[in-house]
């Protein structure tokens, strides 16, 4: 199966391109924040951000979103697990 990477670190992905993608997941922003990351502790932890203040914090820090996100048609899922993948019908 062919696939096409997006290094969205080197090349943000848009607000607006954030939203759908977590949207085909069906996804919060709250569900793919990496927590760990400097810019989490800098920037969201102990703020009551809505999810419209997450994707614009997420788009300046690309950093904190959870990779790999994996796209098939017109599905998405975070396969931060490899067993996630059959959700697309990847095995």
């Amino acid at each position: 199966m062919q696939f096409e990477g997006i290094n969205y670190i080197e090349k943000p992905l848009s607000t607006n391109a954030l939203k759908r993608l977590l949207h085909i997941a069906g996804l919060r922003p709250q569900e793919v924040i990496r927590t760990n990351e400097a810019a989490y502790h800098e920037h969201v932890a102990g703020r009551n951000f809505s999810d419209e203040q997450l994707f614009r914090v997420m788009t300046e820090h690309p950093e904190l979103i959870q990779r790999p996100i994996v796209v098939l048609g017109d599905k998405a899922v975070l396969a931060r697990r490899v067993d996630r993948l059959a959700g697309l019908g990847i095995e």
